[in-house]
């Protein structure tokens, strides 16, 4: 989450009018994420205090939208730990502001974490698990467009770019994934994000998965893959440092089973995923660092975090 579009006081008081939310009392940008606008947004509705999550959409028409939207109101109405989008006094779900398509989302409580501990990883890796059957039942169908085609296509755009081994790390590992058959493996809708910083805790209770915005339809298990490398990922601050907790693997992968059984396909596939996993995110890192985009309070995360996670994958 970031700040890109600028929103002024009367702008925002004007927007919420057409919710049944009462009037504006504050808000402020999150600096936090990196792809669209956010605000944390608190209203005051006949004397009751309510939150909520302001954004706006940097990339995503308003046509490819509802899908999100409609699939965070169903997982929260499937007993999913979303965060609800809250309707306009149209029923819709989505609105502009600043000549962009926006959204208003509940305010969950809790906090992204930093560290994981074992009992965290074993409560996502169920959640996830639990996440992918609800999603069965979900009609909406969007491709995936972090997919190898996209990874593709930013290394094509970005190669000149980049250091020597970088170039020869990615072209390997392109090659590598031609020869996965991702096709024939459990499909669904994923989360395809689900990193550390887009799950709230309370203690070791789980209060909210946030930031929806790059769910689609994929393999399921290339989704277990991406939280895996976040969340059984030992963080330093020096990349080279970096390594993964077993205990903590081994926590997720079991509790996520005690839900959803993987195939033989998939425990075949597992190193694929991982790795794609790695790739996925060491090129949209690149990406970013490389061809920046402007905003008022924006967050560039390290790319190198996920060249080592690929490093150990490979």
């Amino acid at each position: 989450m970031s700040v890109y579009t600028v929103v002024e006081t009367h702008q925002l008081e004007a927007f919420l009018e057409d919710y049944d939310v009462g009037i504006l009392e504050s808000f402020e940008g999150i600096s936090a994420g990196i792809e669209n606008t956010n605000y944390f947004v608190t209203t005051n509705n006949h004397g009751q205090i309510e939150q909520f999550v302001l954004t706006i959409f940097e990339h995503h028409s308003f046509e490819e939208l509802p899908y999100f939207l409609n699939i965070m109101a169903f997982m929260a109405e499937h007993n999913i730990p979303t965060a609800h989008p809250m309707p306009t006094k149209s029923h819709s779900f989505l609105k502009e502001l600043c000549g962009k398509p926006a959204a208003l989302v509940e305010r969950l409580v809790g906090s992204g974490v930093e560290n994981p501990s074992v009992a965290q990883c074993g409560v996502m890796g169920g959640q996830l698990a639990k996440f992918h059957i609800a999603g069965q039942a979900y009609e909406q169908h969007r491709d995936n467009d972090r997919d190898i085609g996209w990874m593709s296509a930013t290394f094509a755009e970005i190669r000149t770019r980049l250091e020597e081994d970088e170039c020869k790390m990615i072209e390997n590992e392109l090659r590598f994934q031609a020869g996965t058959d991702w096709q024939n493996l459990p499909m669904g809708v994923i989360h395809a994000d689900l990193f550390c910083d887009n799950a709230l805790f309370v203690g070791d209770t789980l209060s909210g998965i946030i930031d929806l915005y790059y769910a689609c339809n994929g393999p399921l298990l290339y989704d277990l893959a991406v939280m895996v490398n976040d969340w059984c990922r030992v963080h330093d601050d020096d990349p080279a440092r970096i390594a993964f907790d077993q205990e903590r693997i081994d926590a997720m992968l079991s509790a996520y089973q005690t839900q959803r059984s993987l195939t033989d396909d998939e425990l075949k596939a597992w190193p694929s995923a991982l790795r794609l996993a790695a790739l996925r995110f060491f090129l949209s890192r690149l990406k970013d660092k490389h061809i920046p985009r402007e905003g008022e309070m924006t967050m560039i995360k390290d790319p190198n975090v996920f060249k080592r996670v690929l490093q150990l994958h490979q």
